[in-house]
This record gives C-alpha cells, sequence and structure tokens, in this order.
C-alpha cells in the first residue's frame, strides 16, 4: 500500500442527507474513518459540515474532499462557488479540492479552470487541488498550466471490473495519487465467486477484498454506506493483505466495466 497525503480510506457521501446522513457519517467516524468525499452536486456537504461539528475533533482530525460542479467551471462561478462550499461546510479550507467533471472547451477554456483551480489553493481555501474523471490527456494538458505535482489526485471510477490499466501505469509514472470512486462496482462485488473465495481465505468480506486489491495497487478508496455493519466491514480492508496469487486472480477480473458514463464524459483512455 503506498503512502498518500490522501488518507488511503475514505467515506463517500452522496446520498447521506437530512438526519439520516449525520448519523451515517458519525458512525463512520466512529469507526475510524477520517476522510470525508462529499461535492457540490451532492448536496451532502452541509452533512459533513455538521458530522465535523457533532463529532468532537478537531478541524486537523479530518480530511475533507469536496469537488466543483461542472456547471460551477465559469470563471464568473467558480470562486463564489467554492466560498459558498466553505460557507456551507463551516470551515475554513478543505484539504482536498477537486474539478468534479472536465467540460468542452466551447463551454468553459480548460486553462480558465484549471488556473481558477490553482488560484482557489494559492488563496487558503484548499490545502491540496486535485481532478475527477480526467483522462490523461487532460491530465498531462492541467500539469503544463499549473506544474508538475500540484494535480495531487484523479478520482476515478475504479473497481475490480474497470482497472484502468493505461491512467493506472500513467499514473504510477508520474507520481499521481488515483482515487477510487464506485471501488463496489455498485455492490456487484458481493456476489463475485473469486473474491468470495479469496474473502473466506482472509476471513472478510468480498467488499473488504475489493477494497484491499484497490489500496495495494497504489489506490485511494472512497466507498459509500450508511450500514454500520458494512462500514465495519469496509473498515476492515485496511487490515488485509493479499498475497501475489491473490492479487493475480483479482486482476483477471477486469473487464472494462463502466458503470457511470453520462453524455458530458471525456474521451476514456480505458
Amino acid at each position: 500500500m503506498s503512502a498518500s497525503i490522501i488518507p488511503p480510506i475514505g467515506l463517500g457521501t452522496y446520498g447521506r442527507l437530512g438526519d439520516e446522513g449525520l448519523a451515517a457519517l458519525l458512525s463512520a467516524i466512529e469507526i475510524g474513518y477520517r476522510h470525508l468525499d462529499t461535492a457540490q452536486s451532492y448536496g451532502t456537504e452541509i452533512t459533513v459540515g455538521r458530522a465535523l461539528k457533532t463529532s468532537g475533533l478537531g478541524r486537523d482530525e479530518l480530511f475533507v474532499t469536496t469537488k466543483v460542479a461542472d456547471t460551477n467551471l465559469a470563471l464568473s462561478s467558480f470562486m463564489p462557488s467554492v466560498e459558498k462550499s466553505l460557507e456551507i461546510l463551516d470551515i475554513d479550507y478543505v484539504d482536498l479540492l477537486l474539478i468534479h467533471w472536465p467540460t468542452r472547451e466551447e463551454i468553459v477554456p480548460f486553462e480558465d479552470y484549471i488556473k481558477a483551480l490553482g488560484e482557489a489553493k494559492a488563496r487558503g481555501f484548499a490545502r491540496y487541488i486535485g481532478v475527477s474523471n480526467f483522462p490523461i490527456m487532460l491530465l498531462e494538458h492541467a500539469e503544463t498550466i499549473l506544474g508538475k505535482g500540484e494535480i495531487v489526485t484523479n478520482q476515478i471510477e475504479i473497481h475490480p471490473y474497470l482497472q484502468s490499466p493505461r491512467v493506472r501505469d500513467y499514473a504510477r509514472r508520474a507520481g499521481l495519487q488515483l482515487t477510487a470512486y464506485m471501488p463496489l462496482a455498485k455492490g456487484a462485488v458481493a456476489n463475485d465467486t473469486v473474491l468470495a473465495a479469496i474473502a473466506e481465505k482472509h476471513g472478510v468480506t468480498t467488499a473488504a477484498i475489493s477494497l484491499a486489491f484497490l489500496m495495494e495497487e497504489g489506490h485511494v478508496v472512497i466507498p459509500s454506506s450508511a450500514n454500520m455493519q458494512r462500514l465495519k466491514d469496509n473498515w476492515a480492508a485496511s487490515t488485509v493483505r493479499l498475497d501475489a496469487e491473490d492479487m493475480e486472480a483479482i486482476r483477471g477480473l477486469d473487464r472494462a466495466n463502466r458503470m457511470i458514463n453520462p453524455e458530458k464524459s471525456p474521451t476514456w483512455d480505458d
């Protein structure tokens, strides 16, 4: 498992709304999660803010990620939207600020919103900056604008059935952290016989094996659940050590099965 400035297991907060959502986040924090991943488009920044206040933990004890929506990338909207996110979260800065989706040049020039991302960091609104759903071409373009090492992560869909080897190998060469969203493939890993056999061997769930595999590949994972037992099961991935045979078997599950592919998607590498 590679070292990262981002806690290796985070909690995706999509759908965690209202008092039930708050309870789920507080349960996760009780278990040990210290990385909460939200976005302007999720509507959960307010839940994360409430969890921060209610947890009793210091601000520096929780790592908070949020994402600028593609509808807020124009220069007139970008910084006000970041300031609004901080207001909703009720904090002075986020630990990690991402561009949620790239957009077409004719809608907003790429250089405009990438420079705005760098400016948000310069203003102290974010400790680190990154992107989400970026193919290699855009990652390289962003690096030419901001400089090497400024983009600390690319958050993309990765799970045993979509291992994205081209982006993975590029990220390793570039020293770029990948963050895997939807790491349990919308729950599909639960019924996988290959993962089930490895899970039995290690005494954990198939979900924990999926997460352990992705972390062993060097990725940060942000599974989502509101169920206390599943939150615990997922957290158990941090104690699993897969051997070479396990890793090879799971690598064999890759079938480039992409589950999130809206019309606005860029041209994917894998």
